[in-house]
């Protein structure tokens, strides 16, 4: 397969690190015209500068905004001119005991995770439609659909983010504008290998202590090791593509068969 993205602008939220810099990567790959966004001018122009060494004929443009707000969601989305792909990544994260999740941190959860997205979608969508052509993207989890007991705010955001993904490709229906969800399993970023650590020990040496959080916390996985952030990339590329025309509405697994379910 030859996937050619040229001539197509890329908007990629929290692109500054871990999976959404490998989505970047992979659509400048792709000859997109790439739009990398963080929250500080220094991660973002860090991150543009990597994906133009590694991609130096790539048209990669940086937008430092807070898309959590009206005002940061707009400044990326007019930075970024014609929007032709939106990757909705952003996300956060993080362990905390079921009863001590208080009220404000459910609300951040769902702001970060949901509602920036979301508010992303209502904004890039008309345009896509009236021009017959886009993607929309959201990164979701397992934890979608299998809570995890450690972080279950974490769980119902990715949950909400997979059923307004399936809302909005309704929305979008017989426009040539298509709008999926993509499953990513336990990923190796760095925020992650804090969180194995919190999990089983910091004395542990990475292999190991990848092997002990897979054990002990992810033993579903048929993979057994986690997934790298480039591995969830080929699949936004794909998505994101020309050839996956057909698929709309859809939660599309990169989850290592964690999820233990024959159907998406």
């Amino acid at each position: 397969m030859r996937i050619d993205l040229s001539a197509r602008t890329a908007v990629v939220t929290g692109s500054s690190s871990g999976i959404g810099l490998a989505i970047a990567m992979g659509l400048a790959s792709a000859g997109a015209r790439v739009v990398v966004n963080g929250r500080s001018d220094g991660s973002v122009a860090a991150a543009v500068d990597r994906v133009r060494a590694a991609h130096p004929t790539a048209e990669v443009l940086g937008v430092a905004a807070d898309v959590t707000t009206d005002e940061g969601a707009a400044t990326l989305l007019e930075a970024a001119g014609v929007v032709d792909v939106l990757v909705n990544n952003l996300g956060i994260f993080g362990a905390v005991e079921p009863l001590e999740i208080d009220d404000d941190a459910w609300r951040r959860m769902l702001d970060v995770n949901v509602l920036a997205a979301v508010r992303l979608t209502r904004m890039a969508l008309p345009a896509m439609i009236e021009r017959g052509w886009g993607r929309v993207l959201s990164i979701a989890s397992d934890s979608a659909v299998a809570i995890p007991a450690e972080m279950i705010h974490y769980g119902v955001s990715k949950t909400a983010l997979v059923a307004a993904s399936r809302g909005f490709a309704k929305a979008a229906a017989g426009t040539g504008v298509t709008v999926n969800s993509v499953i990513a399993g336990p990923t190796h970023t760095g925020g992650v290998e804090d969180f194995v650590h919190e999990l089983v020990g910091s004395d542990l040496p990475w292999e190991e202590a990848q092997r002990e959080f897979m054990r002990l916390h992810r033993p579903q996985s048929l993979l057994q090791r986690l997934i790298e952030p480039e591995e969830i990339a080929n699949m936004v590329v794909y998505l994101a593509s020309p050839l996956a025309s057909a698929t709309t509405g859809g939660a599309l697994r990169v989850d290592g068969g964690y999820v233990d379910a024959i159907l998406p």
